[in-house]
């Protein structure tokens, strides 16, 4: 019964589009190509529907109805879609998606899943619904780093799962945390989805994943709040954890020293090696472990010390940049209207006046033919008491400060301002700002919080995270980090992550030929689909607008006299729709190109729309009944847990995302202020 309703239900949608393409075409009063054009495009949803591919459903019907449109053309028809096929292939963009995803595979069999879930969940252990929430981190971070949703909710399926149900959490909400969390990866940079819409819409891919983190952390930081809302409301639905599944087991070595899960670890350690304690336990082990649990200190402080260096120097003003400069630049006009005709000799003094146009005699006539300002002398007038009759010498003992006479004469060295003369270092440091001993403050407190807290079973929790999660944020720092700030391209940043995805797999001892081959295999399996979409994607495109149906959509659209706000409002909720029998490739390839030329016409920024549509797809991940993350959750969990169960876990997710969308329409800084920063976008 469960699958025929689904069926009735996706017989109905496509009676509904059907009905709705006959009654367009009854309506009008004259059928042209640009209705065809729409017949097309309703083709094409009806057809994916049915289970056709979808990356050869648009290269057959965008080729049928091409040549319709050249009137049975065929030659014509073959050249638009080679020509359509190879400037799709030329896209550079493209090489990155192999790349990201063969780092996901690499990454999700060298097994830190499972040590990250652990490590995660022991560390939240007194937060309300602590095995969801740390479901939920485990997913963002994991997704980060693989960008597979698929991958993601089946392993989280098979580990975390069982995990909750042992503890007695609800099945609804267990599944709504596996499957939410897991779909983070299509926003998260290194997306493929903002690849592909990147390639798509014309927008650049680095300024999309700069805007695109903020979105991300907001969105996993309200499933977090609403799972611990919803746990500390309701205890039934989570149920915290006992004290024998918080108990963390400490290595025998440790326990022979003397160790206790409660008791502080540094005086213990710092006892134990110098006390009798350490006479079964090598001090080499103890001092090891001295040394992590002092390594956050050790981190603190070099980076203080670092980051003190970077905002108190100063660059050291250039040498040339005097007197020097000026007579090596100017000709001898220049000169001449400076009153100096070669620098200063040595000794720091004033050159001799030139012959004419330094500080001679008064004019005969008594006027001044030139204010003496003007020509870059000396500011008092030659008529003066006690005027100049000769220039100084080598003591240098000017009247008037350097800066009168153009700033030429002070020595470089001395040009911070309220230092001596011949003051040196006086430019090579400023007072750091208020801003940098904030944030060491803070990062004192919490480091003072940390040693406060840290007992051995703490500690044993640090080590697991020092060995799960700080190499999986090594590595997606370092991919993120090379390309939101410039260092390296998109596709440069994905061959280092698939490099660094070996080099985690191997430190793991996972990297053999099997692992590599099945990389390598799923790697292509899923490049190639993505690159025939795209094909499909731009020949079908080419059709549509061949045959008018992107000029009939936008006098249609403009026709409504929208505004900016109802636009994105109407946009959204089709692209929401259409994410319950799409998923979300179909929408970005067959649908961008049908929205993203309208965006001009309403002033809407497309890296501010790609960043809504990326918040919104998540939704043909949850939303029945395509809902995939859906079928790969069941597809690993017990029994007992049906479809209905797991689609009523992901119904309140799917609110949260619109409550998302919403935030990120009313502040679009969320999404726009580090490309801003970053790029002066």
């Amino acid at each position: 019964m469960k699958l025929r309703k689904e069926l009735w239900f996706g017989f109905s949608l496509m009676a509904i589009i059907v009905g709705l393409v006959i009654g367009m075409l009854v309506s009008v009063p004259v059928i042209t190509n640009g209705h065809i054009g729409l017949v097309m495009l309703a083709l094409v949803v009806v057809a994916i529907m049915l289970g056709f591919p979808t990356a050869f459903t648009l290269m057959g019907m965008g080729m049928l109805f091409t040549w319709l449109a050249y009137e049975r053309n065929t030659t014509r028809t073959l050249d638009l879609m080679v020509q359509s096929a190879y400037k799709t292939m030329s896209n550079d963009v493209l090489i990155s998606i192999p790349l990201f995803v063969f780092m996901g595979y690499l990454v999700e069999r060298a097994n830190l899943i499972e040590k990250l879930f652990k490590s995660l969940h022991l560390a939240l252990a007194r937060v309300p619904g602590s095995l969801a929430v740390a479901t939920l981190v485990t997913c963002a971070v994991f997704a980060t780093a693989t960008g597979i949703v698929g991958a993601v909710v089946t392993l989280m399926g098979l580990l975390a799962l069982p995990q909750m149900l042992r503890a007695g959490y609800s099945v609804p909400m267990s599944a709504g945390a596996i499957t939410a969390g897991g779909c983070l990866g299509i926003l998260i940079p290194p997306s493929v989805l903002l690849i592909v819409y990147g390639a798509t819409a014309g927008v650049s891919v680095v300024q999309l994943y700069a805007g695109a983190l903020l979105p991300g952390v907001m969105l996993a930081g309200l499933y977090v709040v609403y799972v611990v809302i919803l746990a500390k409301i309701k205890p039934s639905l989570a149920p915290p954890l006992t004290a024998a599944q918080r108990l963390v087991p400490l290595p025998a070595p440790l326990v022979a020293a003397g160790a206790q899960g409660h008791r502080h670890a540094l005086p213990g350690l710092w006892s134990a090696i110098k006390g009798r304690r350490n006479a079964a336990v090598p001090t080499r082990y103890l001092l090891g472990q001295l040394a992590i649990a002092l390594a956050p200190a050790l981190l603190f402080a070099a980076l203080a010390f670092t980051g003190y260096e970077a905002v108190t120097r100063v660059a050291a003003p250039e040498a040339d940049s005097g007197l020097q400069e000026m007579g090596a630049g100017g000709g001898d006009a220049e000169r001449e209207g400076s009153g100096l005709a070669e620098p200063p000799a040595e000794g720091g003094g004033l050159a001799e006046p030139p012959a004419e146009g330094g500080l001679a005699e008064p004019p005969a006539e008594g006027g001044l033919a030139e204010p003496p300002q003007a020509s870059g002398g000396v500011a008092e007038p030659p008529g003066a008491a006690g005027g100049v009759s000769e220039p100084p010498g080598a003591s240098g003992a000017v009247s008037e400060p350097p800066q009168a006479a153009g700033g030429l004469a002070e020595p470089a060295a001395a040009a911070t301002p309220g230092s001596a003369p011949g003051a040196t270092e006086g430019a090579t440091r400023q007072p750091a700002p208020r801003a940098f001993w904030i944030a060491i403050g803070i990062a004192a407190a919490g480091l003072a919080l940390f040693y406060a807290l840290l007992s051995y079973a703490r500690l044993e929790i640090f080590k697991m995270l020092l060995s799960s999660f700080f190499p999986l944020m090594v590595l997606i720092l370092a991919v993120l980090g090379s390309i939101v700030l410039g260092l390296a391209t998109p596709t440069e940043a994905a061959a280092v992550g698939a490099f660094g995805g070996a080099a985690l797999a191997a430190a793991y001892g996972r990297l053999n030929l099997t692992v590599v081959k099945e990389s390598v295999f799923l790697t292509a399996k899923t490049s190639a689909m993505v690159c025939w979409l795209f094909v499909g994607s731009a020949i079908f495109s080419a059709a549509f607008a061949l045959l008018g149906g992107q000029e009939l959509v936008e006098q249609w659209v403009l026709g409504m006299n929208l505004t900016k706000t109802q636009f994105l409002v109407l946009s959204q909720v089709i692209i929401f729709v259409l994410g319950w029998p799409l998923e979300w490739t179909e929408i970005i390839v067959i649908f961008m190109p049908i929205f993203v030329p309208l965006l001009d016409n309403f002033g809407v920024d497309p890296l501010f729309f790609g960043l809504l549509v990326a918040l919104n797809l998540q939704t043909a991940f949850l939303s029945p009944p395509v809902a995939m993350s859906a079928f790969y959750l069941k597809g690993v969990a017990p029994k007992h847990v049906t479809l209905n169960q797991i689609f009523a876990g992901m119904i309140p997710f799917m609110g949260i995302q619109v409550v998302a969308i919403v935030l990120l329409y009313v502040f679009p800084e969320i999404g726009l202020w580090l490309p801003q920063v970053l790029y002066g976008r």
